[in-house]
């Protein structure tokens, strides 16, 4: 589509060239194209109408081989039906498209018509917070109902699959569309808006809620009460329960003003926000596309079974339970709509297909408000062993989906006003800052944990992120070490005393009785991490970083290898390889140690300490002018840093002091 996304959102109607009346398509609803005011009767075919559909929002010209396998069952002549409709879809256009093929190729050139769905398309590319209200108020009254609504097809599987991915993708931006108005617009003319947003998605709770508290505001009494019991109805029919939306309806008419003369009436404050709103996630069963039919308990199953146990393990998110997921899946519910049943924030489906002794997998993780797919991947493996590859599989969906989720909530979170977060985005907005891995950022993360406790005292994960505040200032000598020590101690144990099974509490606590020297101790919390997540990538990491100075350097290379497996792109990747590169170095493999010391000081928020092992590692690989140059990038910024700085922060034997002293004297790092 040509033109900027804010042209095309400004722009209702485009003018044929030639003078003739501007043409617009229609498919927010059913498909419907208008030539000025008057519309253009369509085909009574229902695939020459699917067919101009496709055709009309295809990215790239499909071939024709393609678009009979698409919309036909083995027809006597595809390619010849595949032309009858061709010449209908001109016919429908006239002079304001053209049907254009080249080689074995067709495309519909709809240069010169306004296409409601694209332009949404454009919208959602843009940004929707980054349009006017205006433009989004007129595309929200182009909003009909279902994307293509009735043009299901009989015996076209292809064509129906490509039309649900369809609506689920324009559902969830047409949410997100209707949304941001209800949030934005005056609460007098947002109630519209709501009320398109119950029609598009009847089953979302969240906007219920809100029509109910605004009902209540506005004294609507009556029409609150009606629209509780039909939705009750609603959801009664559905299985699904609706106490919540009893209760929303007791407190909002609890906290309802009295009545008075309309004049009077401010414009109401903004809703409080939820203090124990936390990320959520349903695991949908996958699929078996290996040809036989599906046996419950099977391959599928099991993997959806132990993705769900691991998730829950990580305490990091509310994961719906597997009898919940399965009963939707029973009643043919797909999977974005289960997340919109279940008000979940993400949802993660997919497939398995096992043939030649080969099992492979297709996950994806999808953001339930929007639609949009936050990760997906492909995972292959042999069937040597059924128990090992399901293992292996079910260790890089959980730990993919936590890492995405959390990255996906600090971007979130970064872009907010301060003052609007609730405690998980705060929680989240002090995870951007930390990762940082400066004095600034870190104060920074400290006070956004220190809010999230404020809004949910009971958030142990903002406990663990508090203590690690307190565990950098020590560790990089940014303030006095003792009370710092005291404080990452003081609020590990607070997390430890809300949640005892949250491995990021024993992860917290094992790393503040590093700093008071309790190897032992330490060694049983971080173990105790891992222990009740094998998934949790920071607790193998910091195994790996403790081994790597006093412990056995094989098991710190094993576990620093375990991290990266799990989280190849986690933020503390350089601490990954830099734990790796220092018991190579302990190993006597200096060449090993060098390039893991390198690749973990090229990383964006790797520290000094971490460029203090690189330069170690290439002293004590003979590379000595590197090791110099990598000095001089250190004390570029952190001028006369030195080995008692390298030293003071880490916890090395006698032995290995005395021997990473001497790689530094090579290289001029000593204090002398």
């Amino acid at each position: 589509m040509g033109g900027s996304v804010g042209s095309a959102v400004e722009t209702t109607e485009t003018a044929d060239p030639h003078g003739a009346a501007p043409v617009t398509v229609r498919m927010l609803g059913p498909l419907t194209v208008m030539r000025g005011d008057a519309p253009v009767p369509l085909p009574a075919s229902r695939k020459v109408r699917a067919l101009f559909a496709y055709l009309a929002l295809a990215p790239h010209a499909p071939t024709r081989s393609h678009l009979c396998g698409l919309l036909w069952d083995v027809p006597n002549d595809p390619r010849g039906e595949l032309r009858w409709c061709l010449s209908k879809i001109r016919r429908i256009l006239g002079d304001a498209g053209r049907v254009r093929t080249e080689g074995d190729t067709v495309r519909l050139d709809l240069t010169s018509c306004h296409v409601d769905a694209r332009q949404l398309d454009a919208i959602a590319a843009q940004g929707v917070a980054l349009q006017s209200l205006p433009s989004l108020c007129r595309m929200a009254e182009s909003f009909a109902g279902e994307f293509l609504d009735g043009l299901e097809l009989d015996r076209s599987p292809a064509f129906n699959a490509w039309l649900v991915a369809q609506r689920r993708r324009y559902r969830g931006i047409q949410t997100e569309v209707l949304e941001h108005l209800a949030d934005h617009l005056p609460e007098a003319e947002a109630g519209r808006t709501l009320e398109r947003w119950a029609a598009l998605c009847p089953l979302d709770e969240r906007v219920h809620a809100r029509l109910l508290r605004m009902l209540a505001r506005r004294q609507r009494v009556q029409e609150g009460k009606d629209h509780l019991e039909a939705v009750i109805r609603l959801f009664d029919a559905e299985g699904l329960d609706s106490a919540s939306l009893r209760e929303v309806w007791r407190e909002a008419m609890a906290q309802a003003p009295r009545p008075v003369p309309a004049q009077a009436i401010a414009p109401d404050p903004p809703a409080p926000v939820a203090a124990a709103h936390h990320g959520s996630i349903a695991v949908m069963p996958f699929a078996d596309e290996s040809g036989t039919p599906r046996i419950r308990g099977g391959v599928a199953d099991a993997l959806v079974h132990d993705v769900i146990t691991r998730l829950a393990k990580l305490r990091s998110l509310f994961v719906i339970s597997q009898g919940s997921t399965f009963a939707l899946h029973d009643r043919n519910v797909s999977p974005d709509e289960a997340g919109r049943l279940l008000n979940v924030d993400y949802v993660v489906g997919g497939s398995i297909r096992r043939s030649q002794g080969h099992l492979t997998v297709q996950v994806e993780l999808a953001e339930v408000r929007t639609g949009r797919i936050v990760w997906a991947d492909i995972l292959s493996h042999s069937i040597d062993d059924a128990f090992l590859v399901l293992d292996e599989i079910g260790n890089r969906i959980v730990a993919s989906v936590a890492s995405e989720i959390e990255t996906v909530e600090r971007n979130r979170a970064i872009l907010k006003a301060p003052n609007s977060l609730d405690a998980w985005e705060a929680h989240h907005r002090g995870l951007w800052h930390m990762y940082r891995f400066n004095k600034q950022d870190n104060d920074a993360a400290q006070a956004f944990f220190t809010q999230a406790l404020a809004i949910d005292p009971t958030f142990a994960r903002a406990y663990a992120g508090l203590s690690f505040t307190h565990f950098q200032n020590a560790f990089q000598g940014w303030t006095e070490r003792r009370p710092e020590v005291e404080s990452a101690l003081r609020a590990a144990g607070q997390g430890l005393m809300i949640d005892d099974r949250d491995p990021a509490a024993h992860w917290a606590m094992g790393r503040a009785l590093w700093l008071r020297g309790s190897f032992e101790q330490t060694l049983r919390e971080l173990e105790t991490s891992v222990d009740l997540s094998p998934n949790f990538a920071q607790g193998h990491y910091t195994l790996g970083f403790v081994h790597s100075q006093a412990g056995d350097p094989e098991t710190a290379i094993a576990a620093a290898d375990q991290s990266r497996r799990l989280s190849p792109y986690d933020p503390l990747l350089f601490g990954m390889l830099g734990s790796r590169a220092m018991a190579l170095m302990r190993l006597g493999r200096f060449d090993e140690a060098a390039a893991a010391g390198v690749t973990a000081a090229s990383r964006p928020n790797a520290h000094a300490h971490i460029a203090g092992i690189a330069a170690l590692a290439l002293s004590f690989a003979g590379r000595l002018d590197e090791a110099r140059d990598m000095l001089a990038g250190i004390r570029a910024t952190l001028p006369g840093y030195g080995m008692s700085h390298f030293l003071n922060a880490m916890q090395l034997g006698p032995d290995d002091r005395a021997l990473f002293r001497e790689a530094a004297r090579r290289i001029g790092m000593d204090d002398g």
